[in-house]
């Protein structure tokens, strides 16, 4: 058995420990890089500043939208010559979020694929008797109509935001809270992700975490993020 093979074998043998999944969406559910790329540009565009390659954006992603935004200005003023200067990004901040929230809201799934094996994977997870919530970075209200629209929000018994809680992942607050909401102890609720925002947050809360390896991670190879087990596919973990 090679590496990867053993590592989604670790992951599956958790299914036997675990009573309830919560799962990251961005990265794990489903590729919405073209989502971010699209209204990302269309607020540059507004406030006159230079497009951003999606390479750049990629880099960004799992830390929430305000990180995003923040990250992407800082970018984008230097790049057009101007000093990123703490006081300047953050009057330009106000402006740029009131135009990304009303692009995003017009685009949200338009530019996003569900990755493959993940509406078969829920399924599998539920037949199990596995109790699901997602919980992301992303605003609820975001990643409620982006499921709805890609036909995953059935899936879930509920759906935490970045904005649900006080904190936001890599915080384990998030974590802890939806375990008190599903009732579940922590060491038997596991965490599904794709970064090691994900990771953190789940050793943090006394959660076993699987990683999978086709999201962002920030650019960084997500096999050297620290995990009870890391998979390929939203599948090849979960038996039949």
């Amino acid at each position: 058995m090679n590496h990867k093979s053993a590592d989604a074998a670790a992951a599956g043998a958790l299914l036997g420990r675990i009573d309830a999944v919560m799962s990251d969406l961005d990265g794990t559910l489903i590729d919405t890089l073209g989502d971010f790329v699209e209204a990302v540009n269309r607020t540059l565009a507004d406030l006159h500043l230079p497009a951003i390659a999606p390479e750049e954006i990629a880099l960004r992603v799992g830390k929430g939208s305000e990180h995003l935004l923040h990250s992407v200005l800082n970018w984008a003023l230097a790049q057009s010559g101007q000093a990123p200067k703490a006081m300047q990004t953050e009057a330009l901040f106000a402006q740029a979020w009131a135009r990304y929230q009303h692009h995003y809201e017009t685009i949200n799934g338009q530019h996003a694929t569900v990755y493959p094996g993940v509406r078969e994977g829920l399924a599998r997870l539920r037949a199990r008797g596995l109790r699901l919530v997602c919980l992301t970075n992303k605003p609820q209200a975001h990643a409620l109509a982006l499921l709805q629209a890609k036909g995953l929000d059935d899936a879930f018994e509920a759906v935490f935001g970045g904005d649900s809680f006080a904190r936001k992942k890599p915080d384990p607050l998030p974590l802890v809270q939806a375990c008190a909401w599903l009732g579940t102890a922590p060491a038997r609720t596991l965490m599904l992700g794709d970064s090691s925002n994900d990771a953190q947050a789940a050793r943090a809360a006394g959660c076993p975490v699987v990683l999978v390896t086709y999201g962002y991670n920030h650019g960084q190879p997500v096999r050297e993020v620290g995990a009870d087990g890391h998979v390929d596919g939203f599948t090849q973990w979960l038996p039949h």
